[in-house]
């Protein structure tokens, strides 16, 4: 449990790119449209969209290029999410099985998954980064040099209770 309520995971790495050694700032919320929304099956777009600008703030802060979003990486870690508030868990899973079934991998590939998962004020996009930018293997999976596409799941609903919150998976990637 990461202080404020908010929980992730350890991340997810296959095959990491060489490790960052700066620590970026958090971004700030006036730098990314929607980073202080709470999520509501009206905004969701707008989330995703405020979720993928923060981590490319931090990227470029560390001198990193911006992530694309990948349709396919999107699909995976939304069907995650799903299935992490449907089924009540809060895990990876067979991360590897659930990204190569995406038809994401090529002949050569790295992967790498944060997760989060917050209600009320820790479940901003703003919320989400400024935990996963203080805990160290998830600035590291954020932070990876050789990630060039992300995909964002959000599921209204908490693993804990599916009538509150959101559940969040990111799922990073390079394909050859």
């Amino acid at each position: 449990m990461i202080p404020g309520g908010l929980n992730a995971l350890p991340p997810y790495l296959l095959r990491p790119g060489p490790r960052c050694t700066r620590a970026p700032r958090a971004a700030r919320a006036d730098d990314c449209a929607d980073a202080n929304a709470v999520p509501t099956s009206t905004n969701l777009p707008e989330v995703r969209a405020a979720i993928l600008c923060l981590h490319n703030r931090a990227r470029e802060k560390s001198g990193l290029p911006p992530l694309k979003e990948d349709a396919k990486l999107r699909k995976a870690a939304n069907e995650h999410s799903a299935e992490m508030v449907r089924d009540r868990f809060f895990g990876h899973g067979d991360f590897v099985e659930r990204l190569l079934e995406s038809g994401y991998a090529d002949d050569r590939w790295d992967f790498g998954e944060n997760l989060a998962w917050g209600a009320g004020d820790i479940s901003t996009p703003q919320a989400l980064m400024t935990a996963w930018l203080d805990s160290p293997g998830q600035r590291k999976t954020i932070l990876t040099k050789g990630f060039r596409h992300l995909g964002i799941g959000l599921k209204l609903g908490l693993p804990t209770d599916p009538t509150v919150g959101i559940t969040v998976t990111t799922d990073f990637g390079d394909r050859g």
